[in-house]
């Protein structure tokens, strides 16, 4: 029974992977699960669908938002310069990371700082992880709320303008109440000058 019990689960993972893989190929948002609070996702690729996040939040465009990668080798398709320090920082880190580099590409331009500079994190967790390797593409990570009001830390902590604002919510840890927070932040120059933004 357990082994029939584990392959269900498994089962409804590849599934809700696979609705949300769907919609974000289609130009869609979701809301998921990530290694910190809930987050509102997209391909990280696509300037529409990014400006339909901006539009939800209602954020303003010049506040850049960051992005989800499931490896390395991700992290540097899409960072102009990975300085060696950023692999020490990203193995010594005991809560996820977000790293802000000087330079994103292949990214939506939205997505962006004024300055060309991109927030990334790898995540290690498995829903958001499955998503970026079988996207094989960053997915945007921005927290599950309108823009100045308090991140959701669990998924009941959700508005109803949020939830009914994107094109599919996710099925997987809707009940999980372990209080994630938000990852620390730092922003990281070419040169390795290291400034933490968010401790």
């Amino acid at each position: 029974m357990e082994n029939s019990d584990r392959s269900i689960r498994t089962q409804d993972f590849s599934s809700e992977i696979n609705a949300c893989i769907d919609v974000m190929k289609k130009g869609g948002i979701i809301l998921y699960p990530t290694d910190t609070v809930w987050g509102i996702g997209c391909d990280a690729t696509n300037s529409e669908a990014v400006k339909k996040i901006y539009e939800l939040k209602r954020r303003v465009d010049t506040k850049a938002m960051i992005v989800l990668a499931d490896s390395a080798a991700m992290l540097e398709r899409h960072v102009e310069d990975v300085p060696d320090v950023a692999w020490e920082l990203i193995e010594a880190a005991v809560k996820p990371l977000t790293i802000v580099f000087d330079r994103g590409i292949g990214l939506a331009p939205e997505l962006l700082g004024p300055d060309g500079s991109i927030g990334v994190r790898i995540t290690r967790e498995a829903f958001s992880a499955a998503l970026c390797r079988r996207l094989r593409r960053p997915v945007v990570s921005t927290s599950a709320n309108i823009s100045g009001m308090k991140a959701a830390r669990f998924f009941s902590e959700i508005s109803d303008e949020i939830k009914q604002g994107v094109d599919h919510i996710a099925d997987y840890r809707r009940d999980d109440c372990n209080g994630s927070k938000p990852s620390s932040v730092i922003k990281l120059s070419n040169s390795g000058i290291v400034q933490i933004l968010r401790p």
